[in-house]
């Protein structure tokens, strides 16, 4: 259990930096108010835990401490569905209704469809 707890952490340490690299790149090149950044975290996140479900369930058959690293750590870390509630009601206590809904709808569709295009990806190579 320990080591579990270790791997957790470390991938929660990388996903959580990654993140913030992210966020602070794109909030540097984009600095509007729209959450550019947690929006690509959260696709990229998905198109990830995709590709990372066919690489360990079909493909690689990693064990569950890899797992543990890379889904339940890294991406826990990584994607930030509380942070993009707290955008989306942020945007709508604004005013920026158009924008809330452009948001929510964009994140779930775009993040529906990178999972999908993770695993069909992995199972095409």
């Amino acid at each position: 259990m320990m080591a579990y707890s270790l791997a957790v952490a470390l991938g929660g340490a990388l996903g959580a930096v990654s993140r913030f690299w992210v966020i602070s790149a794109l909030s540097a090149l984009a600095p509007h108010r729209f959450p550019w950044g947690t929006l690509v975290v959260n696709v990229l996140g998905s198109l990830l835990i995709g590709a990372l479900y066919v690489l360990m369930t079909e493909r690689l058959a990693l064990n569950e401490q890899w797992r543990a690293v890379l889904v339940v750590g890294f991406l826990g870390a990584f994607t930030t569905f509380s942070t993009f509630s707290l955008d989306a009601l942020l945007l709508a206590q604004e005013g920026l209704f158009g924008q809330a809904v452009l948001y929510v709808t964009g994140s779930v569709v775009l993040c529906l469809l990178s999972a999908w295009g993770g695993i069909a990806l992995m199972r095409v190579i």
